[in-house]
């Protein structure tokens, strides 16, 4: 059967503006790091992609390595938005990034012209589009001129290959440095993708966030879950069938004692919210007016239901925000 969008798809969203650009995104939008490659369910990812969109997510993430195997995830999602998501393109953001490891040689991977450019037109050929809405620089170069890697993302936008360009993994000293080249070539940075959630907050302590704030320049943090820790799996510390035993991001020593008494202490608040933990751990990225957007991924349709349950209570008592801190710390 074919897909229809649901009548309803933007009666339930939030949506925030990106920086100082004219672009607002979904509060929370999908990331396709994993469980969209070609080693996932065609027919769970597809329900999946469905319902986000359903649900009013407009923003799908992708990046050229995505999968596994790496380019599968643009190569399916290409092939689902061709088949059910035509008639909705222009409803849609989809980006894309390049920087870490693609294919063997000094080409494939980090910031270079060559390996942004080429990355690009790989990418959209695998996903079958003409643009993508947003490219980033994945990850900062230590080898390359910051000057070469800007000046290709203002050459992309030219070209029309992408309307808009972001950075991710950057620190604040070095993004400083690339929204400065961005904006003197014309081509102003609209989005920043950073690690971040209550388990990881270098952000803050960085300053990047008063940065972006500052330049005008959205913020979409991804793994706000910690890599899963934030989720109910390991309240009693069993990491079976989890990502800790996938040896995806997380270890399974990183489950110490400590960690697992600070998530049931987290929970313990949630669930006075009528939130789960992982709804509470999205909202408290969210009470933050400097994030646009929190970038999720999820393995089925009723995980994602259940993140996007958390915009029903985004708001925090002075209480609660202390005595997170306080478990935090």
């Amino acid at each position: 059967m074919a897909y229809t969008a649901s009548d309803s798809r933007y009666t339930g969203m939030q949506y925030r503006r990106c920086g100082k650009s004219g672009i607002q995104l979904s509060a929370l939008s999908l990331g396709l790091w994993q469980n969209f490659g070609d080693v996932d369910d065609e027919a769970v990812y597809r329900k999946t992609l469905h319902t986000a969109f359903d649900c009013g997510i407009t923003h799908f993430d992708l990046a050229n390595n995505y999968g596994p195997s790496p380019g599968s995830a643009e190569i399916n999602f290409g092939k689902i938005l061709k088949e059910d998501f035509a008639a909705y393109r222009d409803e849609l953001i989809i980006s894309t990034k390049a920087g870490y490891y693609m294919w063997p040689g000094p080409y494939g991977e980090w910031g270079s012209k060559k390996n942004l450019v080429a990355s690009l037109n790989q990418s959209l050929k695998r996903m079958q589009l003409d643009y993508v809405d947003i490219f980033y620089h994945h990850r900062p170069d230590p080898n390359t001129p910051l000057e070469e890697t800007m000046t290709a993302l203002d050459l992309i936008v030219r070209q029309g290959k992408a309307l808009y360009v972001g950075i991710s993994n950057y620190k604040s000293a070095e993004a400083a440095k690339a929204f400065s080249i961005l904006k003197e070539l014309g081509t102003p940075c609209l989005i920043h993708q950073p690690k971040y959630s209550m388990f990881e907050r270098w952000v803050e302590k960085d300053g990047l966030l008063n940065l972006l704030e500052g330049n005008g320049v959205g913020c979409i943090p991804f793994s706000p879950f910690a890599q899963g820790l934030l989720k109910n799996k390991y309240l009693n510390g069993n990491t079976e069938g989890a990502r800790a035993n996938k040896g995806i991001s997380l270890k399974e020593e990183q489950i110490t004692e400590e960690v697992v008494k600070k998530i049931k202490a987290l929970n313990a608040i949630a669930t006075e919210r009528n939130q789960s933990l992982a709804q509470m751990a999205l909202a408290w990225l969210l009470k933050d007016d400097r994030v646009t957007s929190v970038l999720i991924g999820t393995s089925s349709s009723a995980q994602l239901l259940d993140s996007v349950a958390c915009l029903k209570n985004l708001e925090f008592t002075s209480d609660e925000l202390k005595r997170i801190e306080d478990i935090l710390n």
